[in-house]
């Protein structure tokens, strides 16, 4: 058994690419060797930011004689079919193949393929220039003379195997038994014969940290230990600390300050400042919970004066950035939010739904409309609509778009509007994706469902929905903020009736602009529409193109709302299942044509709960009987649409058959209050006394009896059956 040890060194990879590549580097390294008939025991990778390393401990050190059969045509085949045989089996003559005979199926011929194995060596030669040269990289360079694409130049190829070269070249560049280290503490180089030999040099005199998950401890021990010493606490960035695992070789924590003025910026400002542009993590002072004016850098040096230098330089380049922030805050503090929020009519949104400022105006509009039904006062939630947007015109903004909203309400709290709409301005955003957070308060409710199902409409409005995995406007993210800002505010709305009203005011709204810019705003509706293309309508006189729009458009609105219905169905029902409920027992639920989102998913809650007992699996057996009963009746002849049972031939019947007729009356009549109240749990139990009474009946009772009245009397009674149910959940949706 051998070991191979690879490591492909270039010039620094960008932080956000090294596990992925670490990983594709992995992957592709078993392929190959997997492929030649290559074995091994362990195989694993690293990164960092100037190497990806492959070692592979247990390797064979040659692939397997492979032998192969592979069987021909019969003697006396066409000439034309022997030749293919032979191409196909690399042999040069039919005499190269034996004849075998088959009792049934007579002579035919037979090429064995003998195919010696290779030395690891060989394989690993031929592999790893194969792989370098198709290695995907989301940006690559080439540089000097030759062709081979990289992240960055690549420098030196190491690949040892049991301590010898295995040699090959790739542009230029010839595998050898070399490694460099960390560039200011121990460059080396290192003559290496694998992997053990490697991370003790490299790790010890080179100084370099070879695994992501090594340089990651290192730097979160270094933060816990400055923090501890200086009473910090760290603000914990995942993202950044994932990102600075990938810049450090000898990763080395350090602590800086920064001047303490710079804290009557908003702290959000501070901490994106530190992030974006100077990979700083900010800090809170243990004491108050507040930002405090230090940062902590993560150095890729071990400095002689423990950082102090390193620290004040890093402060100086912090404090240009933040004074940059702190002009653009004064800047747009001097401007009133209603002044930024005018020249949102210059900004596009999307071509044929006009610009930002008339997607608020829609907004406020439906803002209000909403605020009703979620608690919030009207009159604000108008007022924070029309300044939500207001933000994207500031400065701040412009210098770090991540921060809208959240500047947005501090410019709202500085020019005095209440808290309810400062803090609806911030939180209309959201949630921005599944860790985040939904709005809680009335107000930024209201504004964040206008915001989003007024995005939804307008698209769908003009035909413009999501493709397969193609969503360039994140509509199936804005689908699911819907769903979840209702349900966990438990908001009850009837969805169709806003959709189906916002759909006919916007519809209204692009009818009356057909003769303003009718050729630059309507015809790529009209082209997506498939109505004609832009050549015929350019041809079309204005009289024409009118009565065009107003016979096709309407058509294409009216279509809307319910298509986006069941696109909001498709969202809450993935919302569901990532919730661990069944995707049968929704789809059961939502045949009821129910549009209340809360209301459905306590039904869902409370039906998969029921069928979860005994009583709820033989309840759903018993129905699946009824069900089939009735579907094979059907098949022979149709049913009368209504199945009345006859009390008389009821009571004439088995005692089986009266119990479970008087059982579903009682039931139905049960089960009506709390079905009003909305107490599905109250609901199911009623259900379950129905268990007994179905499999006595189906035990004892003969639905098909001879008399045809006494049939079509038990047929209604399991249409009874079937009926009852499905005032819960359509049954026949539900596996099992």
């Amino acid at each position: 058994m051998a070991e191979l040890l690879l490591e492909l060194f270039s010039e620094e990879i960008p932080a956000r690419m090294q596990a992925k590549a670490e990983a594709d580097l992995r992957d592709a390294m078993e392929k190959a060797l997997k492929e030649a008939g290559l074995k091994w025991k362990l195989l694993a990778a690293c990164s960092g930011p100037r190497r990806l390393t492959v070692s592979i401990t247990g390797l064979s050190e040659r692939s397997a004689d492979v032998k192969e059969e592979r069987k021909g045509p019969k003697v006396g085949a066409p000439d034309k079919a022997v030749e293919g045989f032979l191409r196909g089996a690399g042999l040069s003559d039919i005499s190269q193949a034996e004849v075998r005979s088959d009792p049934k199926k007579g002579d035919f011929y037979v090429a064995v393929i003998e195919t010696p194995g290779r030395d690891a060596t060989d394989i690993i030669a031929e592999a790893v220039p194969a792989i370098i040269r198709g290695f995907h990289w989301p940006k690559s360079m080439r540089w000097g003379t030759g062709d081979l694409r990289w992240v960055r130049p690549l420098q030196r190829i190491t690949c040892v195997l049991d301590g010898k070269i295995v040699p090959f070249d790739v542009d230029g560049i010839a595998s050898g038994n070399q490694v460099e280290g960390h560039r200011v503490h121990g460059r080396g180089p290192y003559t290496v014969t694998g992997w053990e030999d490697y991370s003790k040099q490299l790790e010890g005199a080179g100084h370099v940290k070879l695994t992501r998950a090594d340089r990651r401890e290192v730097i979160r021990k270094g933060i816990q230990d400055v923090c501890a010493k200086a009473g910090l606490d760290w603000i914990e960035d995942l993202g950044l600390l994932e990102e600075v695992t990938g810049l450090a070789e000898w990763p080395v924590v350090v602590l800086g300050d920064m001047d303490p003025d710079f804290l009557s910026l908003p702290p959000e400002v501070i901490q994106l400042s530190m992030r974006t542009h100077q990979k700083y993590f900010a800090v809170n002072d243990a004491k108050t919970g507040k930002l405090a004016p230090h940062f902590i850098v993560v150095a890729n040096i071990d400095a002689a004066d423990g950082g102090k230098k390193l620290a004040e330089g890093n402060s100086r380049v912090l404090s240009a950035r933040l004074d940059d922030a702190r002009f653009f805050w004064d800047l747009d503090k001097a401007k009133p939010l209603d002044e930024m929020a005018e020249k949102l009519s210059t900004i596009a949104f999307k071509a044929e739904l006009g610009s930002l400022g008339e997607k608020v105006e829609r907004v406020a509009a439906l803002a209000r409309e909403l605020a009703p039904k979620v608690g919030a006062d009207p009159d604000l939630a108008e007022r924070a609509a029309r300044l939500a947007k207001a933000d994207l015109v500031s400065e701040m903004v412009g210098e770090f778009p991540e921060l809208q909203g959240v500047m947005g309400r501090y410019y709202a709290l500085e020019a005095g509007e209440p808290a309810a709409v400062a803090d609806a301005i911030r939180d209309h955003y959201k949630p921005q994706g599944p860790s985040d957070n939904v709005p809680t308060d009335p107000v930024g409710i209201a504004v964040a469902l206008a915001d989003k199902l007024d995005t939804l409409v307008g698209f769908w409005a003009i035909n413009e929905k999501p493709t397969g995995s193609k969503d360039p406007f994140a509509l199936r993210r804005a689908a699911l903020g819907v769903v979840r800002i209702i349900l966990e505010n438990d908001i009850r709305l009837d969805l169709f009736a806003v959709v189906f009203g916002r759909t006919s005011l916007l519809g209204m709204e692009l009818l009356s602009g057909i003769t303003k810019e009718i050729k630059s705003r309507y015809l790529p509706i009209l082209e997506r529409l498939g109505i004609a293309d832009r050549q015929t309508l350019s041809s079309v006189d204005q009289a024409a193109l009118d009565e065009l729009l107003e016979h096709h458009l309407p058509e294409t609105l009216m279509k809307a709302p319910e298509d986006l219905l069941s696109f909001f169905a498709d969202r809450l029902k993935q919302h569901l299942r990532d919730q661990g409920q069944r995707h049968d027992l929704i789809d059961a639920v939502f045949a009821l044509g129910e549009d209340d989102l809360v209301l459905i998913t306590k039904r869902v809650e409370a039906l998969g709960a029921f069928l979860g007992t005994e009583d709820g699996a033989n309840l759903l057996a018993g129905y699946k009987r009824a069900a089939n009963i009735l579907r094979a009746e059907e098949k022979k002849g149709a049913l009368p649409e209504t199945l009345t049972v006859d009390g008389a031939l009821i009571d004439a019947g088995a005692d089986q058959e009266i119990a479970l007729h008087q059982t579903l009356g009682q039931v139905r009549h049960d089960i009506e209050e709390p079905l009003k109240n909305e107490d599905f749990g109250a609901v199911m139990t009623e259900l379950a006394r129905l268990r007994g009474p179905v499999d006595a009946f189906f035990e004892h009772v003969m639905v098909n009896d001879q008399d045809a009245a006494i049939r079509a009397n038990r047929l209604a009674l399991l249409a009874d059956i079937r009926d009852t149910l499905h005032r819960v959940a359509d049954f026949s949706q539900i596996e099992g």
